[in-house]
């Protein structure tokens, strides 16, 4: 009998099976088997080597794998390690050997059996995916080697592509008696898709359903109109999400279960929240302990927990985070806060806070790493700007070493860099100094951005704009490449913009330099030039600005400068009705001012702040073809009116904003009313004293007062709220504008509208659609029902 041998990996019944027909068929058409025994065999030599079972491998790939030659004598144990190296090969599942005795000489025969392919996959019921949308969850694709154990696992993923769309009753299966022919054949049966017909609370004594709704994902209406998908993973977080809103509101033994009811089609869905409340706990006696250790002063004043008080796990941990930040932020870089509750009878609780405060340190030697391009001063200069340098307190709050530090985001905001970690180090017994290391990653600091917008206001504006906010502008190339590849005007934490958006009614372009920190101190300067062409209803304005200013910050978030402009505003393609105060500034006008300003910004957040306000003022002197003063002021304050279970915040926002002109100001200079972000439910520029048709060569008929020519002073005040829809993102507008100008009375008008956040690299870029109507107006002014504008960079 031949020997035979063979070294097999795990494999499934159906490829032992195709295995086994062709080790059959395989040595059928060779030489009786050999029934020498292997010690017989290895006096022999090898005549001749065979190959069989391979249908993609080629005999060539197999032979050059075996280390057998004809001519050699034959060894078993050789012949063992040819068919682990065969079973090592792509596309193998196992291989084994045939011997067979010929005129005196070893027939070798080298048998594999390769793993099955998935020729073909299908999906026989989908109607709702297509075939390209379902093969993505699969995890192998056709012609891919069949792995059943993935392919029965495709068939879970499928199932929860069709639950995550609301197809709950959906099933899927494997048509397993295909496999052998490497056909991949799924059976689907969709069933129907089951919307959200209802959410309903039960047991809820304390909290009211609106407020409950807002916290969960699963509702009957999207944005208030577009129907939702029943999906079971969302109402199972939910459950986990009521559970925790029930605990932070002092319920600490809440439960919520959810129970679903399905309509008689089972297309629709009514959830039910059951909800056992259980007591609300309220704090006994509140303990702080081993603050004598250190100062009890540094207790914050605005604890969440007291004496008689509700009592949440969240409160507590708030409080021990707060006491804990007011110790590091004086210098107790190793201060710890444990917070502990011990329940007493069926609602109440004991808290107590250990204060372990460690030793204060004050900053050692500061070390910059991981800057590769930028400068070491860049980042150096903002901790000497924020205070954290040699020999002050060392604050751990605002250096906290997790990259989340009030300090480290203005580090990682100001110096443009991916990440920036502040670490103290190790402690010295007889030092009272802690060592910083600031580690930085860098990020992307250069774009080019391209985008569009539309406008009730300004019309359709595109917009290609080059940023680079890590610019040296003393770093100059040293080779083509270093210009090409960029590695050349970077590091010094310098800002050079350059922009050019054409529009349907008003195009601009700018080219600024900045300059934050002017010889390492916290005073900046941009210099730059401007272009600006807008058609306006009697005239065209075109405007080329070159400008400087310079701008100092102070510790307490002041900050005053001065600017001077040198500007060129060319009026012309006069309409033959212009009135007098256009025609009289037909033409170029050159304009030179110096102007002071200071200003403060107290607000918590750059893009959508909820809290403090920031101030404006500021006086020009302008010389040149016409001389005249502009005084000007804006307040506005943001309030955070409410705050839901979601963490969504209502936010009020107020604005003042007055100005005035002294002296005589040309019409381009004057004051405009009415638009985005001034009145709305009037024109752009629709609220203005009206200039009288004029003709110097053909006189008018009956002249009119129909456009616009500006005011020399202007009040407006603007209130507005913004009510959190689906996420912060997506607010409910309601406001009230009002205003006067130097002709007429008090307009004022009041609306509603949608905004839009829409996620940026750089920051969120606003849409807004409003929809205002005047109710106090004269009767020159011009309306305008809607608004809107809409803005995106791609």
């Amino acid at each position: 009998m031949a020997s035979r041998t063979a070294a097999r990996r795990a494999g499934t019944g159906v490829m032992l099976l195709v295995g086994l027909v062709v080790a059959g068929l395989g040595p059928a058409a060779k030489p009786a088997a050999s029934s020498m025994s292997p010690a017989d065999l290895e006096q022999l030599r090898i005549g001749r080597i065979e190959v069989a079972g391979n249908l993609t491998l080629s005999r060539t790939a197999i032979l050059a794998t075996v280390r057998a030659r004809v001519g050699e004598l034959f060894d078993t144990a050789s012949a063992e390690q040819d068919i682990q190296r065969l079973a090592k090969l792509e596309g193998v599942e196992y291989a084994y050997y045939n011997t067979a005795v010929e005129d005196g000489r070893v027939v070798l025969t080298y048998v594999v059996v390769e793993r099955n392919l998935a020729r073909t996959v299908a999906f026989v019921g989908n109607r709702h995916f297509k075939d390209s949308v379902l093969s993505r969850e699969l995890g192998f694709q056709q012609g891919d080697y069949l792995d059943v154990f993935q392919v029965n696992a495709a068939t879970a993923r499928i199932v929860d592509k069709y639950r995550e769309k609301g197809f709950a009753f959906a099933e899927v299966r494997l048509d397993e008696s295909q496999l052998d022919r490497g056909r991949v054949v799924y059976q689907i049966t969709e069933g129907p898709r089951v919307r959200i017909k209802a959410v309903r609370f039960e047991g809820n004594r304390s909290l009211e359903a609106k407020e409950l709704q807002k916290a969960i994902k699963t509702k009957p209406r999207s944005f208030l109109v577009f129907p939702v998908d029943f999906n079971q993973d969302t109402i199972d977080a939910d459950v986990i999400t009521l559970q925790r809103v029930y605990q932070d509101k002092a319920f600490l033994n809440a439960t919520v279960r959810a129970e679903v009811d399905f309509t008689e089609d089972r297309g629709g869905a009514r959830v039910t929240f059951i909800i056992d409340e259980g007591p609300a706990y309220a704090v006994r006696h509140l303990t702080i302990r081993g603050v004598p250790a250190a100062d009890p002063n540094l207790l914050p004043q605005d604890l969440k927990l007291g004496e008689q008080r509700i009592y949440s796990q969240q409160r507590g941990e708030y409080d021990a985070k707060q006491i804990r930040s007011r110790y590091l932020e004086q210098g107790y870089v190793d201060a710890q806060v444990a917070h502990r509750r011990t329940f007493v009878g069926d609602s109440q609780v004991d808290v107590d806070f250990e204060v372990d405060p460690g030793r204060r340190y004050r900053i050692g030697r500061i070390d910059v790493t991981g800057n590769q391009t930028t400068q070491d001063n860049v980042i150096r200069r903002i901790l000497d700007e924020e205070g954290f340098t040699p020999g002050q307190w060392y604050d751990a709050d605002a250096a906290r070493g997790d990259g989340q530090g009030e300090l480290e985001v203005i580090v990682r905001r100001t110096a443009i860099t991916e990440s920036a970690k502040i670490t103290p180090g190790p402690a010295l017994p007889d030092s009272d100094r802690r060592d910083a290391t600031v580690s930085v990653i860098e990020g992307q600091t250069g774009s080019i951005m391209f985008g569009a917008g539309v406008a009730s206001d300004s019309g359709v504006v595109g917009q290609i704009v080059y940023d680079q906010r890590n610019f040296d502008i003393s770093d100059y190339p040293q080779s083509l490449s270093d210009l090409i590849y960029g590695k050349a005007f970077k590091g010094a934490g310098q800002r050079l913009r350059i922009a050019w958006n054409p529009g349907t009614v008003v195009s601009t372009f700018s080219v600024s330099f900045t300059e934050p920190y002017l010889y390492d101190r916290p005073v900046s300067l941009e210099v730059g030039a401007y272009g600006f062409e807008r058609w306006r209803d009697a005239y065209d304005e075109g405007r080329l600005k070159g400008y400087v200013t310079l701008e100092k910050r102070y510790a307490d978030r002041w900050r005053r400068g001065l600017a001077v402009r040198a500007e060129n505003v060319d009026v012309d393609d006069l309409e033959y009705d212009a009135p007098i105060e256009v025609r009289d500034v037909k033409g170029g006008n050159n304009l030179f001012g110096l102007q002071f300003f200071i200003r403060k910004d107290t607000t918590d957040n750059r893009y959508l702040p909820t809290t403090g306000y920031n101030f404006t003022a500021s006086y020009e002197q302008v010389g040149g073809d016409h001389t005249f003063g502009i005084v000007s002021a804006t307040q506005r304050w943001y309030r955070t009116l409410y705050e839901d279970l979601a963490e969504r915040k209502t936010v009020l926002e107020t604005k003042l904003h007055a100005a005035t002109i002294v002296g005589d100001a040309p019409l381009f200079e004057k004051f405009y009313a009415g638009g985005t972000g001034s009145l709305r439910g009037f024109d752009y520029r629709g609220v203005s004293p009206r200039g009288l048709q004029y003709n110097p060569t053909t006189p008018i008929v009956n002249p009119q007062r129909e456009d616009a020519i500006g005011s020399d002073w202007i009040l407006l005040a603007n209130a507005e709220i913004a009510v959190p829809l689906e996420s912060e993102s997506l607010a409910w507008l309601f406001f009230i504008d009002t205003g006067a100008i130097d002709s007429g009375g008090i307009r004022a008008s009041v609306g509603t509208g949608l905004q839009i956040q829409i996620p940026q690299w750089f920051g969120p870029v606003p849409m807004r659609f409003e929809i205002a109507t005047p109710f106090m107006k004269e009767s020159e002014d011009e309306t305008r029902t809607f608004s809107f504008s809409v803005g995106v960079l791609f």
